[in-house]
């Protein structure tokens, strides 16, 4: 590595163009500050400066003792949804049942006559009322009150309020897609916390925290892809070990909020000093009308606040209009009722008829998936799945360094006699690959 610089700033720029011109390849550990301080006779505080900035711009990743090594490249991750012309019966999506969503002509209804104009509130009164009256039961503490464009969008503008490139973030594994590509994208890294029926596991959670993480981001139910949730136990516990460490970020992300037929068990210490709780909608209204509430504390709403006014500068007001009088509406509470009723069913029947059939699978499941763990890689299950008719979603990409693995069943418009069907096919090609094993293994 030819280095000349004498300032940090040409030491920053020459080796960012050694990276990108592929002189450098991922996973090259750059010299100490002490040999490169040395080698050009400079003080080592402009080479530690350089390598700062190579960090924070996301070219190396800074591993300590083990010296600062180029990062890999972005790589391109799995995404939720299925293609729209499958021929295959789609249970990978991760999507809601469209005949549970508000028809968009009821929606259009409450829409208001006068268009929303700039330095307008943020969030329409109506809307606002509707979200301080929903989240405030589960609240210890005073909260401010803001709204995103769903909650992927509030986890990433809060993260990039607080952090920078180079900082780890603590999250579940298996973990959300989209809480992966966030991560990717915003060059944080990920710290695998494993977690079981009840959540988070503790001990795991202890390690990254004593690691030095900045920021944790925990779902309290119907976790995906496992379904799983955090019981009263997991969360006290949690709680009491977030508050041994006050500095560290804590993302609450309650995606399937008035939809989950489990309890909601708040984890956020009292002393946490930067914190959100996020509760979207885009799981009852649709996707395609997302948004999020996101309570916090007051310097991070300001914070929130601030790359709103950046960006978008607020959720559109004709989308606040839809959801507030959708949610003031007569029958809302009946069909969040029957929506929530309809998604239990559904997980019921699929966990029970696959127990029937000898498939090792948890009852504790909430959400719009189902997951079944594996002894091996899934893609063989998947491919001959798919040789049977169905596309079911492969494990591997929501893991991060479990060594688990499994696949996600979508159950949203599952019925019972596809229940049944799939539960057999399943069974039978788990049955078969046993068999194999215990061959190969004579």
């Amino acid at each position: 590595m030819k280095i000349n610089g004498k300032t940090a700033g040409d030491i920053f720029e020459q080796i960012r163009a050694m990276i990108q011109a592929g002189e450098l390849a991922p996973g090259t550990v750059l010299p100490t500050l002490r040999e490169l301080a040395s080698e050009l006779g400079i003080n080592r505080n402009t080479v530690a400066l350089a390598y700062k900035r190579l960090t924070d711009a996301g070219f190396v990743i800074s591993r300590g003792r083990n010296g600062t090594i180029v990062r890999e490249p972005i790589a391109a991750i799995d995404i939720e949804g299925s293609a729209p012309d499958l021929v295959l019966r789609d249970l990978a999506s991760g999507n809601p049942s469209a005949s549970v969503l508000p028809p968009v002509s009821q929606l259009a209804t409450y829409i208001a006559n006068t268009p929303g104009l700039y330095g307008e509130t943020l969030i329409r009164p109506k809307l606002e009322t509707i979200g301080l009256e929903w989240l405030q039961p589960d609240l210890i503490t005073p909260f401010d009150l803001n709204l995103t464009n769903g909650a992927v969008d509030a986890v990433e503008r809060v993260l990039a309020s607080y952090l920078i490139a180079g900082d780890r973030v603590a999250v579940e594994d298996p973990c959300f897609l989209s809480s992966i590509s966030t991560l990717r994208h915003s060059r944080l890294e990920a710290a695998p916390v494993a977690i079981d029926v009840e959540g988070m596991q503790i001990e795991a959670l202890s390690r990254q925290l004593s690691a030095g993480v900045q920021a944790v981001i925990i779902t309290p139910r119907a976790h995906n892809p496992t379904g799983f949730g955090l019981s009263v136990g997991r969360a006290e516990g949690i709680r009491t070990l977030l508050a041994s460490y006050p500095q560290v970020l804590v993302i609450v992300d309650d995606h399937f909020s008035l939809l989950s037929s489990q309890e909601y068990h708040h984890v956020v210490p009292a002393n946490t000093r930067n914190w959100v709780l996020i509760r979207s909608m885009s799981k009852f209204l649709g996707p395609d009308l997302r948004m999020a509430f996101v309570a916090s504390d007051a310097e991070t709403s300001q914070r929130l606040r601030q790359r709103l006014n950046a960006g978008t500068n607020w959720v559109s007001h004709i989308l606040q209009d839809m959801a507030a009088g959708y949610m003031s509406s007569p029958g809302f509470q009946p069909s969040m009722l029957a929506a929530r009723n309809r998604y239990l069913g559904q997980r019921q029947r699929l966990v029970s008829a696959l127990q029937q059939h000898g498939v090792m699978v948890s009852g504790h499941h909430d959400g719009l998936n189902v997951w079944v763990p594996l002894a091996q890689s899934s893609s063989t299950t998947v491919m001959q799945m798919a040789h049977r008719g169905w596309l079911i979603r492969p494990g591997e990409g929501f893991i991060l360094d479990n060594a688990c693995s499994g696949v996600r069943i979508t159950v949203s418009d599952l019925d019972e006699p596809e229940t049944e069907l799939i539960a057999k096919s399943l069974a039978g090609i788990l049955a078969q690959q046993r068999q194999i094993q215990a061959i190969d293994r004579a």
